[in-house]
């Protein structure tokens, strides 16, 4: 089971990009969902999470720029960013709760991360 993350790249202020996130292997279900980021030399932060019946929560600092979704029939996790700033500069990680082995708990998985620059 693999969490395979891209979208990223470099964009000028004001800009847009969408993250997206795939789980890859044989799976039972897929709980919650998430997006955090690490900036360099500061500690990996929660941006955005979605639950298995779609509600979502988000870091103060990017709320109504950012929207994360899910589409569970692709088993894939979006991350729609919008107007973004120089200060969302970042590699960003999605992680998944998945339930991969019948009779045991389910399991925090993550992505290998993908680098989001906002130039200004």
């Amino acid at each position: 089971v693999q969490l395979q993350a891209s979208g990223g790249g470099l964009v000028q202020a004001g800009g847009s990009l969408r993250l997206s996130c795939v789980v890859s292997g044989s799976i039972l279900s897929i709980n919650g969902m998430g997006w955090y980021r690490q900036a360099p030399g500061k500690q990996r932060e929660l941006v955005a999470a979605i639950n298995r019946s779609g509600s979502t929560s988000y870091a103060e600092f990017v709320k109504g720029r950012l929207t994360i979704s899910r589409d569970d029939t692709k088993k894939t996790v979006y991350l729609q960013m919008n107007s973004l700033k120089p200060e969302d500069t970042a590699v960003y990680y999605c992680n998944a709760d998945l339930w991969v082995v019948r009779w045991t708990p389910s399991e925090i998985y993550w992505g290998q991360g993908t680098q989001v620059t906002v130039s200004s």
